[in-house]
């Protein structure tokens, strides 16, 4: 498993593994958007926990049609299948170095372009906290699209298509929870709670229905 985790880290990371084009993508959404609704900081400051959990689920849905697709272009999916470790362990490493790959510096880079979008402190800190508990959940959703979509030669628009729906619960929760950690009245905790609550069952859910996916597209 160690092994599979460095590996799919290793792909990733290198030149045109997704790694850096999400976070150039997710940098640029983030840029563009005070051009579009003029100079005005406070409304920026208003809608930039919003901004920047668009712009983060919109580049985690980059990378995820290559997230079987090496392995069954050089057959590894097959040994895979037909190994003694269980696929669903297989699948949730993957998931882990996908998203630590490709989650993970969207993460590191959410408090430089919360202070371009003007947020206070406590604005970009929760944004960080809910985009590092909320960000593997649309990992976990987008393993059931990729692995329902490998075998299909252009399957990338629709892991996309797949994978957005289910991803609107985060999204959702994410936005209130930071929201609720700037405005006073509105608890933190709650929407925070149930986006953990997402994320792990999704953890579970995610690679049994992608381990089911992957065996079925190889009968």
């Amino acid at each position: 498993m160690i092994a599979l985790f460095l590996r799919d880290l290793k792909l990733s990371v290198r030149a045109g593994g997704g790694a850096l084009i999400g976070v150039l993508f997710f940098m640029t959404v983030v840029a563009v958007i005070p051009f579009g609704v003029g100079p005005d900081l406070n409304l920026l400051s208003r809608i930039g926990p919003a901004i920047l959990w668009i712009g983060a689920l919109l580049a985690c849905l980059l990378g995820l049609d290559r997230l079987f697709q090496a392995e069954r272009e050089d057959g590894s999916l097959d040994v895979m299948l037909m190994q003694e470790t269980p696929l669903v362990l297989s699948v949730l490493v993957k998931c882990l170095a996908h998203w630590t790959a490709s989650g993970l510096p969207l993460v590191i880079a959410s408090p430089l372009l919360g202070l371009f979008m003007n947020m206070n402190e406590v604005a970009i800190g929760a944004t960080m906290l809910t985009l590092l508990v909320g960000t593997p959940a649309i990992t976990f959703i987008g393993a059931v699209g990729a692995a329902v979509a490998v075998a299909l030669p252009r399957g990338g628009l629709l892991v996309s298509i797949l994978v957005l729906p289910l991803a609107i619960p985060v999204l959702i929760f994410g936005v209130s929870a930071a929201y609720a950690a700037v405005e006073d009245p509105a608890p933190f905790l709650p929407p925070f709670l149930i986006l953990i609550a997402i994320t792990l069952f999704f953890a579970v859910i995610g690679p049994l229905a992608a381990a089911a996916a992957l065996r079925s597209s190889s009968d």
